[in-house]
C-alpha cells in the first residue's frame, strides 16, 4: 500500500516537473518572440487581418461603398486640377504636408493621392458589416501604420523640401543625416540618452527644488520640500507619480515646476521617488505599490505634520494607486486624507482608449513571456507602444528632421525627462494588466484588498480631477467617468497631451482650460455636453487648483519640521537617490 502511495506520488512530482518543463519552454519562445516583434503578437495580428479581410470579402455592398466613395476623391482632386491656382493639398491639414512647396507640381499630385489612399483604407476598415468594434480600430490603426510608412513625405525622392535642402547644400544634409544615424545607433548599443539630453541631469538643472530625503524604504524614497514662506497652509500635499515614469516631470526646470509653483505658494509639499525595479524585483506586486509606497508615505506624512489631514495628489498611474489606496482607506474608516486630486489618471478601463489596441490575452500573454525572461518589462519596450500612438509625432517627422534634412532637434528638460525610462517589475505588470485593463476589476467592484473589495463609493473626500484633450494614455472622456459616482467632483478639460497639459505652469503660451464643480447631488451630463457648454479660460489650469486647494485647508500655520522626529539615519538632500538609479 506505502509503495503503491509512493509510485502515485513520483509519478505525480514527474508530471508537475514536466508540466514546469513545457510551460518554461513556451515562455521562452513567446519571449524571443515578443522581443523581436516589440511586444506584438504576431498571431492576434494575423487573426485581426484574416477577420477583417474575411467580412470585408463577403460584403460586396461595403467593397462598391469604398470604391465609389474613392472615386468620388479622385474626380473631385481631378476637377480642382483643372483649375487654375487650385491645388487639392492647398485645403490640406495635414502637419506633413504644410509646407509650401507641397503645393507645387508635381508635389501636391503625391500628397493629394496619398490622402486619398487613406481615406480609402479608412473606408476599407470601418463600419464593415459583422467586424467587431475592437478589430476595427485594430485593423484601421494597423492601416494606418502602414500609410505612414509611405507617405511620400517620408521618401526623400519625393520630398520637395529634402529635395531643395539637398539642392542647396549640395547634399551636405544627408551626409550628417548619415552621421546623425551611426551616433543614435551607437547610443542605441550603448544604451546611452539620446543626443543631447545629457545636458539635464537630475539634481543640476531639473529636480533641483530644495528638498529631503526624510523616509526610505526598499521601494520609496519620500522627500519633503523646504518651505519657502514664512506660513504654510496647514494641510500638506503628498503627490505620487506613476512609477512608469521619473517623478521629477513634476519638478522639471525652475520655470516649469509643479512642485515648485506649490512651494512658493505656502504649500508643504512631500514627493514619492520610485526605486527603479530590477531583475531581484521580479514579485513586487500592485499590492507592495499600496503598502510600501503610497500607505508608507502617508504613515511618514502623518508623523512630520501630525492631527493634520492630507492632499493627495496621484498622477497617471499614480493616480490609479491612489484611488486604490483612498478607496480602501474609505472601507477601514482611515480618514487621513483631505482631498484626492487626479492628474490624467484613470479608475474605469472601459474606454482607456487607443492603448486597448494592444491589450488582449494575447498580447498579454507575449508580454509575459518577455517579463518572465526578464523579471521587468524595459521601459523601451513600453516607449514603443507610445511611440506608435504618435508615429507622425515620434517616429516619422523626427528621421524627416534627424536624417533627410540633418538637423537635430534641440533638446528641452520634457525630452530628457522622457528619455530617463524606468522599467516595471514582473508581478506588479502583470497584475496591472489583467486586473484593471483586461477585467476591469477596479470600476466594478471586484478588485480586492486583504481579501475584501473595493470601489470608489468608499472615497469620501473631495475631487480634483484632471484631463487633457489631446491624452492618448489617459483619454479625459475616461477620466470623466468620475462623474458617474456620487462624488464632489471638480474638473479640469485643459489643452495638451498626457505630460504637456500637466506640465502647464503659468506664462506658458497656447495654454487653455475648462473647469466646473459639479456636487454630489448635480445630475450627470455626458462629457460631449459638458465640453460644448463649460466657458474656456485662457492660461494655466494651476492657479486654479492651488485655490481649490487653499479652499480645502484649514489657514495658515507655522512649517512644519523637515523629516520625522525620530529619524536617526542621515538621508540625502533632494532629489534623492532612487531618481539616479539606471
Amino acid at each position: 500500500m506505502s509503495k503503491d502511495i509512493q509510485l502515485q506520488g513520483g509519478q505525480g512530482k514527474a508530471e508537475q516537473q514536466w508540466r514546469a518543463l513545457v510551460e518554461q519552454i513556451d515562455r521562452h519562445a513567446q519571449g524571443k518572440t515578443g522581443q523581436m516583434l516589440g511586444g506584438i503578437s504576431p498571431i492576434q495580428t494575423t487573426l485581426v487581418y484574416l477577420d477583417w479581410l474575411s467580412h470585408l470579402m463577403a460584403s460586396p455592398g461595403k467593397q462598391l461603398d469604398v470604391l465609389k466613395g474613392t472615386l468620388e476623391d479622385v474626380q473631385e482632386a481631378t476637377v480642382k486640377l483643372m483649375q487654375p491656382g487650385q491645388h487639392p493639398s492647398n485645403c490640406c491639414d495635414d502637419p506633413r504636408f504644410s509646407s509650401p512647396a507641397w503645393q507645387q507640381w508635381p508635389f501636391h499630385l503625391y500628397a493629394q493621392g496619398f490622402q486619398i489612399m487613406e481615406r480609402a483604407w479608412d473606408r476599407a476598415t470601418h463600419d464593415v458589416p459583422g467586424l467587431s468594434h475592437k478589430h476595427s480600430d485594430v485593423a484601421s490603426f494597423a492601416a494606418r501604420q502602414w500609410m505612414d510608412v509611405f507617405s511620400p513625405s517620408n521618401l526623400p525622392w519625393l520630398n520637395p523640401d529634402v529635395i531643395q535642402a539637398t539642392r542647396e547644400e549640395g547634399g551636405v544634409n544627408l551626409f550628417r543625416g548619415a552621421m546623425n544615424w551611426l551616433d543614435d545607433a551607437h547610443r542605441l548599443a550603448h544604451k546611452q540618452a539620446p543626443a543631447g539630453t545629457e545636458a539635464f541631469e537630475p539634481g543640476v538643472n531639473v529636480a533641483v527644488t530644495p528638498g529631503k530625503v526624510v523616509f526610505r524604504n526598499k521601494l520609496i524614497e519620500l522627500i519633503q520640500y523646504s518651505p519657502a514662506t514664512d506660513k504654510v497652509h496647514a494641510e500638506p500635499i503628498l503627490i505620487v507619480p506613476a512609477w512608469i515614469m521619473k517623478y521629477y516631470i513634476l519638478d522639471l526646470s525652475p520655470h516649469n515646476s509643479l512642485v515648485k509653483y506649490l512651494v512658493d505658494q505656502g504649500h508643504t509639499v512631500f514627493m514619492i521617488s520610485w526605486k527603479n525595479p530590477t531583475a531581484a524585483d521580479r514579485d513586487l506586486g500592485m499590492e507592495d505599490y499600496r503598502v510600501d509606497g503610497v500607505m508608507a508615505a502617508i504613515d511618514a506624512v502623518s508623523k512630520i505634520v501630525p492631527e493634520r489631514k492630507i492632499h493627495s495628489v496621484g498622477y497617471c498611474l499614480g493616480g490609479t494607486m491612489l484611488q486604490i489606496a483612498a478607496a480602501t482607506m474609505g472601507r477601514d474608516k482611515d480618514d487621513r486624507l483631505a482631498t484626492m486630486t487626479l492628474l490624467a489618471a484613470q479608475g474605469d478601463f472601459s474606454e482607456a482608449g487607443e492603448l486597448m489596441l494592444f491589450i488582449n490575452e494575447a498580447e498579454v500573454n507575449l508580454i509575459e513571456a518577455i517579463m518572465a525572461e526578464q523579471g521587468y518589462l524595459k521601459g523601451s519596450q513600453m516607449a514603443g507602444t507610445f511611440q506608435l500612438l504618435h508615429s507622425n509625432d515620434l517616429i516619422w517627422s523626427r528621421l524627416l528632421k534627424n536624417y533627410m534634412l540633418g538637423l537635430r532637434d534641440k533638446p528641452n528638460d520634457l525630452m530628457a525627462w522622457n528619455a530617463d525610462t524606468t522599467r516595471m517589475p514582473y508581478r506588479m505588470h502583470s497584475e496591472y494588466l489583467h486586473k484593471l485593463f483586461l477585467h476591469n476589476e477596479l470600476a466594478s467592484g471586484r478588485y480586492e484588498v486583504n481579501g475584501q473589495p473595493i470601489w470608489f463609493t468608499d472615497i469620501h473626500v473631495p475631487c480634483f480631477a484632471v484631463g487633457t484633450v489631446t491624452d492618448h494614455v489617459a483619454p479625459w472622456k475616461s477620466v470623466y467617468k468620475l462623474h458617474l459616482l456620487p462624488l464632489d467632483v471638480t474638473f479640469v478639460l485643459t489643452s495638451g497631451g498626457h505630460n504637456a497639459g500637466i506640465v502647464s505652469e503659468p506664462g506658458h503660451p497656447h495654454r487653455s482650460f475648462q473647469i466646473h464643480h459639479r456636487p454630489p447631488e448635480e445630475r450627470y451630463v455626458a462629457p460631449e455636453r459638458w465640453q460644448a457648454n463649460t466657458p474656456h479660460r485662457e492660461g494655466s489650469w494651476w492657479p486654479a487648483w492651488e485655490n481649490w486647494l487653499v479652499s480645502h485647508s484649514s489657514g495658515l500655520v507655522a512649517p512644519p519640521q523637515m523629516g520625522l522626529p525620530d529619524q536617526k539615519k542621515k538621508l540625502p538632500d533632494a532629489p534623492g537617490e532612487y531618481v539616479h538609479q539606471l
